[in-house]
């Protein structure tokens, strides 16, 4: 028995933990034994047990003393008297704060139980509003890494109103990390999140990814033009929207501004919006646009590109949906 406990694999965590007992069970060769467990194992599990145990607890304590750490600032001036000096090292603090939690809940579980802390309506009142642009970016960091994948959180945040706060900072914060991490919270907010897609469309989400594609900020106009690609491709039914806001001729105005490696992201939308759609080929064969030559000229800039090979073949299959009338299916979208 001394022996076995030596090689035993010990766990780390409650998953682990769970493992270790299937495998155990699956070793057995017999019925399970109706002896009773020995004292030696009961310890052994309960020690293991009491282990995963300190270990959750000791993250959810880290949680609460970074959410602490935020609300300092909530605190009232008498409260906060005789501290001026050190508002340097508060705002070490707080973004330090903001960046362990971000790391912490990539566990989904601590992601949601900061949720029931009130981490989350700290974050959305406090922290995305707050003076200091690391704070802001650093919130919406958080709330994208809780965010994604996670429909409970999801539905928590856009009950509260995150959403259009997340597309205000995207569309006029003046520091452009912030435009950037608050995309992407609204990325996790909106994609495969059919209520999030809805309060996306209600405060005018797409007008909000167009001004994005048009900004000097070129991480901002890749993110922007890339989920305008995801949204257009998971609900094509959108396409009337986006083009009753003269998406399509937009677009092409895109295309027209100095080479990017976000014009394959460009070139892709456009591609959705004239696939079996007959608005969308009338709006890109208008003479006025020049899309034609555009996109022949282009084509011929690409040849010969291997890193810009999908951009070519988004080049290709646009020529061939609006303007040669045949469909090539090799080329499509579902890459």
């Amino acid at each position: 028995m001394a022996e076995g406990r030596r090689n035993r694999r010990h766990p780390h965590n409650l998953q682990g933990v769970l493992q270790l007992a299937v495998e155990a069970g699956s070793a057995a060769d017999g019925p399970a034994p109706v002896a009773p467990m020995s004292e030696e194992r009961k310890e052994w599990l309960t020690q293991a047990l009491a282990e995963v145990t300190k270990g959750q607890m000791s993250e959810v304590e880290q949680m609460k003393q970074c959410l602490d750490v935020l609300r300092k600032d909530g605190m009232s001036v008498r409260e906060r008297e005789g501290e001026e000096e050190r508002d340097e090292d508060d705002e070490d603090e707080r973004e330090a704060a903001l960046e362990l939690l971000s790391e912490l809940c990539e566990n989904l579980d601590n992601a949601r139980d900061l949720m029931v802390l009130g981490g989350l309506e700290l974050c959305v009142s406090q922290c995305l509003c707050h003076a200091q642009s690391g704070v802001r970016w650093r919130a919406a960091q958080l709330i994208a890494c809780c965010a994604q994948n996670m429909p409970e959180v999801q539905f928590h945040l856009l009950s509260m109103g995150a959403l259009p706060k997340l597309l205000q900072l995207t569309d006029s914060d003046p520091h452009p990390t912030v435009r950037v991490k608050a995309l992407y919270a609204v990325s996790c907010l909106v994609r495969e999140q059919e209520a999030g897609l809805q309060a996306f469309l209600s405060h005018d989400g797409f007008s909000v990814l167009m001004r994005g594609m048009q900004s000097d900020n070129e991480k901002l106009r890749t993110k922007s033009a890339f989920l305008l690609l995801n949204l257009l491709t998971a609900h094509p039914e959108q396409k009337d929207t986006v083009l009753s806001m003269g998406m399509a001729q937009q677009l092409v105005s895109v295309l027209r501004t100095p080479h990017s490696s976000f014009h394959e992201h460009v070139l892709g939308a456009l591609c959705c919006l004239v696939d079996e759609c007959p608005q969308g080929l009338s709006d890109c064969r208008s003479p006025s646009l020049g899309l034609e030559e555009l996109l022949k000229q282009r084509a011929r800039e690409l040849q010969g590109k291997e890193e810009s090979q999908e951009e070519l073949d988004f080049c290709e299959r646009l020529r061939a949906l609006c303007f040669r009338g045949q469909k090539s299916d090799d080329n499509g979208m579902d890459r």
